[in-house]
Formats: structure tokens, C-alpha cells, sequence
């Protein structure tokens, strides 16, 4: 049996290929061609001596000689990513790749967490990955990235999660509603809350899940009025007098009042949850990925995090009602 001899680029086309389901998308982030990445696939291809891909209707999928070398492929990657850091590590320069992904709420803060490290690490590039809770399990699922940054991670996949940041959800309002201009001294009832008109985001995401828990632990069916897609979406609709909502307090400014938000005082919140920092178990951490695990536990707080979460955080835990017997 010939010994196969594929080359590191036909490797790095066919899992551009393969992530994206797409040569034309695969051609873009390569900065090379369609009909190139077609040659360097089909001499893969030859060269296996089995299909790696097959079209199903616009897209294509793999095929599993293409699952097996996607599997592989990846393995290497990391062995090899890991093998350069090491090398430069003992050539006395911190060099190497940060892959991070992050679920779309944690946008706010995220840069300012990545900020001081990549100062600190010239060499070290950092590539972050914005996307919703859905899409960054896919990627967990894909083992695309070193580490996550979400609030909930997913129970299906073997993860290791990491507490490092307070992300307490707030209740907020347009500025001008009358639950916002209630005397401060008058804690808002939770139900009185929950019969409002509420903007949600998407299924799916970690602040959605976190919110419907919190409202069926109180026994309480919110009133959702319209779902939207983005923190900022929401923020724009609650401010336009749409209804009111529970975000991150990361997701709102230091002085709320100035984009026509209120944040209201209502019993049992803030939710408390934090943000963790997921990596997938088994998987070898590069020094690279040390080195940053090991900067954000010397770190008691993000630089610069919004003056509103850091009140929300530290208000005391809201006092449970007395067991009726």
C-alpha cells in the first residue's frame, strides 16, 4: 500500500473546507481562490484514495474517509501548535496562538480582559471568536478553540469550567416608566415585574435559560412580548418603550439613564450567575494557554468592568420568605 504524503496545506485547505461547508468561504479566509482550493481538495482526494466530500443540495458534507481525516487533521494542528510554543518557551520568547471564543454578551468585557495580556505577551497572538451560546457549543463540540468564556456551559460535552467573573442579570426599563420612578426606599414585587410586557433574547442563549429558571423557581410565567436577537437590540427596544427586560449588568452603562434605560430594584434580583471559562477536558494545554489561565486567576477583577455590575454584584443576596408549616 503507497504511503500517503498529504502536505500541510492540503490539510489546512480541506479543514477550512470542512468548517465551513463551503470552498468559496474556505477560498475567502485562505486569501486564495475557489478553483485553487477545488485542485488542492481533489489531489487530497486522489491521494486518500476515497471522496472526502459529497454536495447535498447547496451545501456539502463530509463523508466519513472526511470525518476520519477532519478528526486527524485537527489532532495535528494542536500537536503542532503546541510543539512551536514549546520551542519558542525554550528559546526564552513567549510566541504561540490564543484561541478564544465567547458568547456574544460577553463582548462587553471580554477585550478588556484579552487588553492587558496581549500588552503584557507581544507574541502571542490572540484570535477571539464572538458568537452566540449556540454556536460557540458547536465550536466546543468541534474542539475549534484553547477556551471558552460563557455563563452556562453546555452538560453534554466533557468540559471543565472555571468561575472568574460576577455576571449579575438586572432588571431594566425604559427611563421614563413609572416602575422606574417608584421612591427608591420601595423594592418592586417580582410579580408586579413579571406582568410587564418582556423582551427576551433567542432560545438558545445562556441569559434566556438563566432568566426562565429564575421565573419558574418563583413560580412565575413572565410576559414575553418579543424576542430579540442582540443585547443591544433589546436595549434599544426596552429604551423605545417596548417593554422591559433582564440582561447582564456588563451590558449596560455606567450611567444607564443616558441611553433611556432604567435599572430597577425588584425583589430576588440581581440573578446571581458568573461567567466561567470552559475548556474541554483531556485536551493539553498549550504554555500559552497556561500563561493566560494563570493571568486571569492573578486578577481579582476586570479593568474597567461597568460600575452597575459591580453595584448589582454587591448587593445583598435577597432574604427568602419563612417556610409556612
Amino acid at each position: 500500500m503507497a504511503t500517503l504524503r498529504p502536505s500541510l496545506h492540503q490539510l489546512r485547505v480541506f479543514e477550512a473546507v470542512a468548517r465551513h461547508r463551503s470552498f468559496t468561504r474556505a477560498a475567502e479566509e485562505l486569501h486564495s481562490t475557489q478553483p485553487t482550493v477545488s485542485v488542492q481538495m481533489r489531489e487530497l482526494a486522489a491521494g486518500i484514495g476515497l471522496p472526502l466530500v459529497e454536495q447535498q443540495g447547496r451545501r456539502i458534507a463530509l463523508t466519513p474517509a472526511g470525518e476520519a481525516l477532519l478528526v486527524t487533521a485537527r489532532a495535528m494542528f494542536d500537536a503542532w501548535s503546541a510543539f512551536e510554543t514549546g520551542i519558542t518557551d525554550l528559546k526564552g520568547v513567549r510566541r504561540g496562538t490564543l484561541r478564544l471564543a465567547a458568547v456574544t454578551t460577553a463582548e462587553y468585557f471580554v477585550p478588556e480582559l484579552i487588553a492587558p495580556f496581549a500588552r503584557a505577551h507581544p507574541g502571542i497572538e490572540v484570535r477571539l471568536a464572538v458568537e452566540n451560546r449556540d454556536a460557540v457549543i458547536r465550536r466546543l463540540e468541534q474542539d475549534l478553540d484553547d477556551l471558552a468564556v460563557m455563563m452556562m456551559p453546555p452538560r453534554h460535552l466533557p468540559l471543565s469550567a472555571t468561575p472568574f467573573l460576577d455576571n449579575p442579570l438586572v432588571a431594566l426599563a425604559p427611563r421614563d416608566h413609572p416602575l422606574a420612578r417608584r421612591a427608591s426606599s420601595r423594592r418592586i414585587a417580582l410579580a408586579t415585574f413579571a406582568a410587564e410586557p418582556l423582551l427576551m433574547r433567542e432560545k438558545g442563549s445562556g441569559t434566556r435559560m438563566a432568566s426562565e429558571e429564575f421565573f419558574a423557581q418563583h413560580g412565575l410565567a413572565p410576559n414575553v412580548r418579543m424576542e430579540l436577537g442582540s443585547n443591544e437590540a433589546i436595549k434599544h427596544a426596552v429604551a423605545a418603550g417596548l417593554g422591559v427586560a433582564i440582561l447582564s449588568a456588563h451590558t449596560v452603562a455606567r450611567h444607564p439613564g443616558r441611553d433611556g434605560l432604567a435599572v430597577l430594584d425588584v425583589e430576588h434580583l440581581p440573578i446571581r450567575r458568573r461567567w466561567a471559562l470552559v475548556r474541554r477536558e483531556g485536551r493539553i494545554a498549550s504554555p500559552v494557554v497556561q500563561a493566560f489561565v494563570e493571568y486571569l486567576a492573578a486578577r481579582p477583577a476586570v479593568e474597567g468592568a461597568h460600575k452597575v455590575a459591580q453595584k448589582a454584584a454587591r448587593k445583598p443576596a435577597p432574604r427568602r420568605a419563612p417556610r409556612t408549616r
